[in-house]
């Protein structure tokens, strides 16, 4: 079976019909004309397990049971508690302060990005790194061209550097001391099901676990902290070696934290 094929929204422009063409070439996937035909329908004849979906300014990727589109909700909201003076426990377990640089290991949807970016300002910088093409294209072409927010999360997600590739990989090409934070939110090894909002990522993201070799890597690359997302009754900080773990005694989802030089 086809893994994907790239098509436009029912109602289609030139720009859209342009944007369709041009992920076509960069992915090296099929472009299929959409002539008024449902997507599940495209997916059966193309033998595809998912389509892209160019529409008006936004990529979206688009299987027989779910969607996937960019959109900084989750990002918007923490920056506005964030100016209001109220914590955030990835920042917090990350230590992050304005000039930074961070590998976030993990892009998925974007949202932990943007945010780090935010308090990383101008004078830092966030590589987000993700392994599936397709969800990187729709992710950081949401970056660079979602609009409809205010300038300082625009801001934020414009200069973020999206990456497609293995966080192993890029770590075992990185030199000493690159960055002063590497973060992971891997797709968590006893999944919270309530978190509705993730389950359409689940169709493409990445769940293989988080290896020894790969911590051991980012604690050269990283100059001060590395920092794993999990879920809070997870068993992966003592397999993965992080003794010291932040969150809240209720909550769901703890950092585990792993400090170099500080």
């Amino acid at each position: 079976m086809r893994e994907a094929i790239i098509t436009t929204g029912r109602k289609f422009n030139k720009n859209s019909l342009e944007l369709a063409l041009e992920y076509s070439s960069k992915l090296n996937i099929p472009f299929v004309e959409r002539q008024n035909v449902a997507i599940e329908k495209i997916l059966e004849i193309q033998k595809a397990k998912l389509a892209l979906v160019a529409k008006k300014n936004s990529l979206r990727i688009v299987s027989s049971d779910s969607e996937i589109f960019f959109h900084p909700s989750l990002a918007h909201l923490r920056i506005k508690n964030l100016k209001n003076g109220q914590g955030d426990r990835m920042i917090e377990a990350m230590n992050l302060k304005r000039g930074m640089k961070v590998l976030d290991c993990t892009l998925g949807l974007g949202a932990d990005s943007i945010v780090e970016s935010f308090i990383v300002g101008e004078e830092g910088e966030v590589t987000a790194l993700e392994v599936n093409p397709y969800l990187a294209a729709v992710v950081s072409y949401g970056f660079q061209n979602f609009s409809e927010d205010n300038s300082q999360v625009i801001q934020s997600m414009r200069k973020i550097q999206v990456v497609n590739t293995n966080y192993l990989e890029f770590l075992k090409k990185t030199e000493y001391h690159s960055y002063d934070v590497v973060y992971f939110d891997p797709m968590f090894r006893h999944p919270l099901e309530r978190s509705s909002s993730l389950n359409p990522l689940r169709e493409v993201a990445d769940h293989s676990a988080v290896t020894i070799e790969a911590i051991q890597e980012a604690c050269r690359v990283a100059k001060y902290r590395v920092v794993l997302k999990e879920n809070a009754k997870s068993l992966e900080f003592e397999r993965l070696g992080f003794e010291k773990i932040f969150g809240g005694r209720y909550s769901p989802v703890h950092y585990g934290v792993i400090i170099n030089n500080e």
